[in-house]
């Protein structure tokens, strides 16, 4: 199972700012597009149709992020996501856009998801299936601190 999948999506116009350059809140809009995409063609997780059999999904309780080169109308980016940490009740997943060739960082994302049941409208815990799914794609050795893991995939630690 690959535990750092990555997709390819193409700057559009809508998106963009006055300069041309992808608008900053829609990072994010890339970024969970992304990461849905994995979920599903790499995991076989389709967490829409997990929230209709069980009432659970997944809410966001913070995000960090930090822009290092601007992603450019028409451009071609690729987007990486990948499973940090995770407990019971939390998971830390970051995703990293690059590039085409995936060799320039053009944004760092860090989010932590909370499981949340609708029904009770309630931070729940993890069911055992998806607790087995995160064992299984965690990937080890990120660097903690924000700055440190830029330097990582900078090629600069």
């Amino acid at each position: 199972m690959e535990k750092i999948p990555h997709s390819y999506r193409t700057i559009r116009f809508q998106d963009c700012d006055p300069l041309n350059h992808l608008n900053n809140a829609r990072y994010l809009d890339y970024f969970m597009n992304a990461r849905e995409d994995h979920l599903s063609s790499h995991y076989g997780l389709d967490i829409y149709d997990r929230l209709k059999k069980t009432g659970k999904t997944w809410v966001v309780a913070r995000n960090e992020i930090e822009y290092r080169i601007p992603a450019n109308l028409m451009e071609k980016v690729m987007i990486t996501s990948q499973l940090m940490k995770f407990s019971l009740k939390h998971l830390e997943v970051e995703m990293a856009m690059y590039d085409e060739e995936g060799k320039r960082l053009k944004a760092l994302l860090r989010v932590v998801f909370i499981p949340f049941d609708i029904v009770s409208g309630k931070v729940v815990e993890h069911d055992q299936d998806i607790m087995d799914l995160l064992e299984s794609i965690r990937v080890e050795g990120i660097a903690p601190d924000m700055k440190e893991r830029i330097g990582q995939l900078e090629g600069r630690v």
